[in-house]
């Protein structure tokens, strides 16, 4: 594989990484915040939920997620019987740290017949007391399944939680956590955007901070979207500009898949997601470490929320 930029050393890990994976049959899965030259040398590049599925489709043995944690525990709990390695294991999220089964656990003691919705950016912990899951393609969706008076508790993202509280008009508790990188899309940002690039789309994550502020909802050109969806609204719409509200990575592949159009940016970067790098991956695919293993205990307590979800 020869990718375009890429100096000979890092050339030769490259081809030493797939050299490797083919011996062992393992599958490479990326986040789009990763590194372009991770997300060109990957199997699979999606969202946090779309590349669990795609590890529970593949029939290979190994698994090296390159994410954050969290993401590479969901792949676990959907797949038990592949083996799942990460370039490193200590790549967090401020998100997904917010909160800890505990913190649940005593919330449904003092509300025992009250419904905890969790976003699937969490830990296997916090999964394993949870009723049922959601992204935030289909928060929304999720939220509107739930029976009317039904108290609702929504974890952890409160920015997501009030997006889907402001779309759905359903009241519920929601726990104060946040992405540090989304929580610095304000709204003063976004209208300062909108007004210098008066032609472009601009698409936000409901991670971020302005997901229920009204005048960004009012605004013609503003669309919120999952990673995924903002992609699909990339290669759809006529416009030639866009402002990408989300870590800046995803725009990689959005020039791929539209190289002639324009994407502005903020320059907030996913450092955790940095930590996935391809020195890092030959590494964890040399010595199939370090694993992440969701064990059956805890597995079997996290996977009925997922899978509720899933059949959504």
């Amino acid at each position: 594989m020869d990718i375009k930029g890429i100096s000979r050393d890092k050339q030769q890990v490259i081809e030493e990484i797939i050299k490797i994976k083919n011996e062992k049959r393992a599958v490479i899965l990326a986040h789009y915040y990763t590194l372009p030259e991770i997300q060109d040398i990957c199997d699979y590049l999606g969202d946090s939920l779309g590349l669990s599925q795609q590890a529970a489709s593949t029939d290979s043995p190994l698994i090296v997620f390159c994410g954050v944690n969290f993401m590479a525990e969901t792949a676990s709990i959907i797949s038990p019987d592949k083996k799942v390695i990460v370039p490193d294991n200590t790549a967090g999220c401020s998100l997904a740290e917010s909160i800890t089964g505990s913190d649940l656990l005593e919330w449904k003691r003092e509300n025992p017949t009250g419904v905890v919705v969790s976003y699937v950016n969490t830990t296997a912990d916090v999964k394993a007391y949870t009723d049922i899951c959601c992204t935030s393609a289909n928060a929304l969706r999720v939220i509107e399944s739930i029976p009317a008076g039904k108290k609702i508790l929504f974890v952890p993202d409160k920015n997501l939680g009030e997006y889907i509280r402001y779309k759905s008009g359903r009241e519920m508790e929601i726990w104060p956590g946040s992405c540090c990188v989304h929580q610095r899309f304000t709204s003063r940002l976004v209208l300062d955007l909108a007004a210098k690039y008066p032609k472009a789309d601009i698409l936000i994550h409901p991670e971020s901070s302005c997901s229920a502020d009204p005048q960004i909802h009012n605004m013609s050109r503003a669309w919120f979207y999952s990673t995924s969806g903002m992609i699909n609204h990339v290669q759809n719409s006529k416009s030639d500009q866009f402002v990408i509200v989300t870590e800046k990575e995803i725009i990689h592949r959005m020039k791929q898949i539209c190289p002639s159009k324009e994407y502005i940016s903020v320059d907030v970067p996913c450092r955790q997601m940095k930590k996935s790098t391809l020195e890092k991956l030959l590494s964890a695919l040399r010595s199939e470490t370090p694993g992440i293993k969701v064990e059956a205990g805890l597995r079997e307590m996290a996977y009925p929320s997922i899978e509720r979800m899933l059949r959504l």
